[in-house]
């Protein structure tokens, strides 16, 4: 361990909250799909800093926006205009299609308390105080804040921290029959990720999502699609439920907006979005110079690069690849997602044991629970990098 990476274990451990499990290495530049650690050794990087890094590390264009803005102006409030938010708002709204209004925020878990917010007030507005409800999913992940936590579908989770909000009911996955029968007079919003993230990479069906459409117009309820981690060609298109042939009311976005920096956004028609007010909700560092110019050269170059298209492309390789290492070994019993948004349940209990070797072996993989490995590269990611994955997985695999 050399000696800046042990300076920093040392003081992590006596001074940081004790919430993270961080792997023993110190990275210190990356490029691509390519970290470094403080010796100068290069990693492949399976993680993306959890779906983020979507362009890759130091993408050089945001780098350069990021530059050249904190060097004219940081912050002012939202007091006042911006000349990048409101080019960044127009972009996202016109992304999401028809009348649409967007708020932006810092986070995934900020979008998403927002998002709960408006569902709220909505249903109070429109169907009546007693109308608050909010019906998610089993399984799903939301956010670590309260809001976010309470609609969060894992018990494991919440548990330390309970009471939660009251208001939030969770049915199974694809399960239509369950949905129905938890709709309701005082359900404001349905809220759903197009493909579960955080809970093992689990998709929707596309027939349920279609049915979940249907079921919230029949019954006059919002329907909220999280693609915090699914949006922004992860998958493929632009957003996940576009593959679906659904348009949601209000949706999440946020890790890969602005390719590292701290960015979400929540959009909504802007007849649901109409119910806000002035002082009703709000984010003093939202919306600042910096983080919306990365966000416009970060959408500018995943269209600009055709970042989309390779996700498709890649991913098809990478879930091909994975299924003849399963082949090979008999370790995956399933491999689900779509683009380079992938998970494999694996036979045995060793999704840690499995990221651990591949680190030593300078390859970086996110182990979900004990058998659940996720796989989220930027979304560069060629042909020979996933060969080299699985050349490594392959070598593993003998010690298992």
């Amino acid at each position: 361990m050399g000696e800046a990476l042990t300076r920093a274990v040392d003081l992590d451990a006596r001074y940081a909250w004790p919430t993270y499990a961080r792997k023993p290495v110190l990275f210190v530049r990356g490029s691509g799909m390519r970290l470094y650690d403080e010796d100068g050794a290069e990693y492949l990087d399976f993680v993306a800093g959890i779906g983020v890094v979507n362009l890759g590390h130091a993408h050089p264009a945001v780098s350069r926006a990021v530059r050249e803005q904190a060097e004219r102006l940081v912050h002012v409030s939202n007091l006042y205009h911006v000349e990048h938010r409101a080019e960044l708002e127009e972009r996202l709204c016109t992304l999401f299609g028809e009348p649409s209004r967007v708020f932006l925020c810092n986070s995934g878990t900020e979008a998403v308390e927002a998002a709960i917010k408006l569902a709220r007030a909505w249903g109070r507005s429109v169907r009546g105080e007693k109308c608050f409800r909010i019906v998610a999913a089993e399984r799903s992940f939301h956010g670590r804040t309260f809001g976010a936590l309470s609609a969060t579908g894992q018990a494991s989770k919440q548990a330390k921290f309970e009471p939660l909000v009251p208001g939030f009911t969770h049915v199974p996955l694809n399960d239509i029959d369950a949905l129905e029968r938890a709709l309701g007079p005082d359900v404001c919003a349905v809220l759903l990720e197009p493909v579960q993230g955080e809970g093992g990479v689990f998709p929707c069906d596309v027939e349920y999502l279609k049915a979940v459409r249907s079921l919230c117009d029949e019954r006059g309820v919002l329907l909220v699609l999280d693609e915090v981690q699914a949006g922004l060609y992860r998958t493929g298109p632009v957003f996940a439920h576009r593959a679906y042939g659904v348009r949601p009311d209000v949706m999440t976005l946020a890790k890969a907006l602005a390719n590292g920096l701290p960015a979400g956004a929540v959009l909504a028609r802007a007849q649901v979005a109409e119910v806000l007010s002035p002082g009703d909700h709000g984010s003093t560092f939202a919306g600042g110079p910096v983080v919306c110019a990365a966000a416009l050269a970060t959408l500018d170059a995943l269209t600009s690069e055709r970042l989309g298209e390779n996700a498709t492309r890649a991913g098809a390789y990478l879930r091909d690849a994975l299924e003849r290492f399963g082949e090979r070994t008999g370790l995956i019993a399933e491999i689900r997602g779509a683009g380079l948004m992938v998970g494999v349940t694996l036979t045995r209990p060793v999704a840690k044991t499995l990221a651990d070797a591949a680190l030593e072996r300078r390859v970086l993989l996110n182990p979900i629970g004990d058998d659940i490995v996720r796989f989220l590269p930027p979304l560069v990611c060629t042909e020979s990098e996933i060969d080299t994955l699985s050349a490594v997985m392959d070598d593993i695999s003998k010690g298992l």
